[in-house]
C-alpha cells in the first residue's frame, strides 16, 4: 500500500488529493514524505517529472498558519516558468485551506505590483533567486518567519551562477526552519551547498534505470557542413508530433528556427533574449499543439512542464552529462515512452561514451525519408483580451464556442486562462469559424478583442 492515506494528513487534504486524482504516491513522494512530515531536512536526487512538487508541497502546507499573514515558506526555482508552474501546483494542493496566499516573485515583470502585493502579506513565496535578492535589497521582503525553505532544481540554479545569491538570501531566512533540497544531480557544488544549509538531512536518491528504459537514445553521425540537411532527413523520417530541439547558443537557436520555418516546418524559438510575454506565448503554443517544434537553449528550457513530448533532439551535443540528462528528461514523462536523438560530428564521437554506455550510433545514409513531409501543428491559437481578472472561466469560453458559434467540442483544445489574457487552441480547419464567430459574439455579456497568434 503506497497511497496517501497511510500518511498523517488532514481529511481535507486527503480529499483534495483524491479530487486531483493523486491517489498512489510516486517513488520520491513515498520515500520523502514520511521524513519531511516529521520535520526533517531532506536532500533528494530526483529528476523533473518525478512528482517532487507534491513531495515538498504537502509538508510545506502542513506548517502554514493561515491566520498569520507572515511569510512562512520560501520556494526558490531557477526560472520564471518553473516558478509559475510550482505556484500553480501549490495553489491546487492548497485548495482545502481558505485564505492562503501564494505569491510569485520572479524577473521579467515589473517589481511595483509585486511590492504592492507584499504590502498586503503572503504565506508562501515562490520565486527566482535574482528577484528575491532584489526585494531583499529594497527591504520589501521579510523572510525572518520562514519555517520551510525549498530549493527546487538546485543543480540548475547553481549552473546559472546563483550560488552566492542563494547564500545571501539564506542570511535573511530564519535558522529555525526545515530545508527541502531537490536536485536532478548530486555533484560537488550541490554537496557543498547542502552542507551549509541543512542539519542532519535525510538523503534520498531515486534511481532512474526504469525511466531510462522508456527513452530510446540514438546517436546519428552527421557531416558538420550538411548538418541542417541531415536534420531535415531525420525529422521527415521519424515524423514526431511534438519535439524539443536543443542548441548550445541563442544564435544557433535563432538560426535553426529560421531555417526550419523557411523549409515550411512549424517551429518556434525559446531563449533568454525573449521578453516575458513572448516566452509565455511560445510555451503556450507548443504545449497546446499549435507548434510542432520548439528550439531552445538549456537555460530557457529548464523547468518546462510539458507532458507530451514525443522526441528530444540534441542539434548540438550538450557540454556535460548533467545537461544531457536534463535534456532527455523532457520526453518519456508520466510512464510514457520517448525518443532522444543526438546529432554527432566526427569530432565528438568519443564524447558519446560519457553520456551513454554502449551507445546506439547510426548512419543517416541508411534512412529513407519522404522528402515532401513537413512537420505541421494540428492546432492554431487565438488570444482573447480578457482573463481571470475579468472573471472569465474556461466553461464560459467553451460554452460560447459550442453553443453560440457552433463548434464541436472536439474542435477545441487547451484553454489557458491568465490574469488578463486567455489563449485557446482550435483545430486548424475550424479556426476561421472560431475567430470570426468570437469577433461578433459576447462572452458573459461583454465584448472582447480577439486575434490569432
Amino acid at each position: 500500500m503506497n497511497n496517501f492515506e497511510k500518511l498523517k494528513l488532514s481529511p481535507n487534504m486527503l480529499q483534495n488529493l483524491k479530487d486531483m486524482n493523486f491517489v498512489e504516491m510516486t517513488e520520491i513522494q513515498e520515500q520523502s514524505l514520511p521524513h519531511s512530515l516529521e520535520g526533517l531536512d531532506i536532500i533528494a536526487q530526483a529528476k523533473t517529472g518525478s512528482g517532487k512538487t507534491l513531495a515538498f508541497g504537502i509538508p510545506l502546507l502542513q506548517n502554514i498558519n493561515v491566520k498569520s499573514f507572515l511569510i512562512q515558506a520560501l520556494i526558490l526555482c531557477p526560472t520564471r516558468e518553473l516558478s509559475d508552474q510550482v505556484a500553480t501546483q501549490i495553489r491546487k494542493i492548497a485548495r482545502f485551506q481558505h485564505n492562503l496566499k501564494i505569491l510569485t516573485l520572479s524577473g521579467g515583470v515589473p517589481m511595483r505590483p509585486q511590492i504592492k502585493s507584499l504590502e498586503h502579506g503572503a504565506h508562501v513565496i515562490v520565486g527566482t533567486p535574482g528577484r528575491i535578492q532584489d526585494h531583499l535589497g529594497k527591504q520589501t521582503l521579510n523572510l525572518k518567519n520562514v519555517k520551510t525553505l525549498v530549493l527546487d532544481e538546485a543543480d540548475r540554479m547553481l549552473d546559472m551562477g546563483f550560488y552566492d545569491v542563494i547564500n545571501h538570501i539564506l542570511e535573511s531566512v530564519s535558522k529555525k526552519r526545515q530545508t527541502l533540497l531537490f536536485s536532478a544531480t548530486y555533484e560537488e557544488n550541490i554537496k557543498t551547498l547542502s552542507k551549509n544549509i541543512t542539519i542532519n538531512p535525510k538523503f534520498i536518491t531515486i534511481k532512474q534505470e526504469q525511466d531510462k528504459k522508456l527513452v530510446s537514445e540514438i546517436f546519428y553521425k552527421v557531416q558538420r557542413d550538411q548538418k541542417f540537411e541531415e536534420l531535415l532527413k531525420l525529422l521527415r523520417y521519424y515524423k514526431p508530433l511534438s519535439i524539443i530541439m536543443f542548441c548550445n547558443t541563442k544564435i544557433a537557436v535563432q538560426e535553426v528556427t529560421n531555417l526550419l520555418q523557411d523549409a515550411g516546418f512549424s517551429a518556434l524559438d525559446l531563449h533568454g533574449d525573449l521578453d516575458q510575454i513572448d516566452r509565455t506565448e511560445t510555451l503556450i503554443q507548443f504545449a497546446n499543439r499549435s507548434c510542432a517544434i520548439l528550439i531552445a537553449t538549456d537555460v530557457a528550457a529548464r523547468g518546462l512542464d510539458i507532458k507530451e513530448v514525443d522526441m528530444v533532439m540534441n542539434y548540438d551535443l550538450p557540454r556535460d552529462i548533467a545537461s544531457y540528462t536534463h535534456r532527455i528528461g523532457r520526453t518519456a514523462r508520466a510512464g510514457k515512452s520517448g525518443l532522444a536523438i543526438s546529432l554527432v560530428d566526427k569530432n565528438h564521437l568519443q564524447k558519446i561514451e560519457d553520456y551513454k554506455d554502449n551507445p546506439d550510433i547510426r548512419e543517416i545514409e541508411k534512412i529513407n525519408p519522404d522528402k515532401n513531409i513537413k512537420l505541421l501543428a494540428p492546432m492554431k491559437t487565438l488570444c482573447i483580451n480578457g482573463g481571470k481578472k475579468d472573471k472569465l472561466r474556461a466553461g464560459d469560453i467553451l460554452g460560447v464556442f459550442c453553443v453560440a458559434i457552433g463548434l464541436l467540442k472536439e474542435d477545441i483544445g487547451k484553454i489557458d486562462l491568465l490574469d488578463r489574457y486567455t489563449y485557446v487552441s482550435i483545430k486548424k480547419e475550424a479556426f476561421q469559424k472560431a475567430i470570426k464567430g468570437l469577433q461578433n459574439t459576447k462572452i458573459k455579456k461583454r465584448s472582447f478583442k480577439v486575434w490569432s497568434l
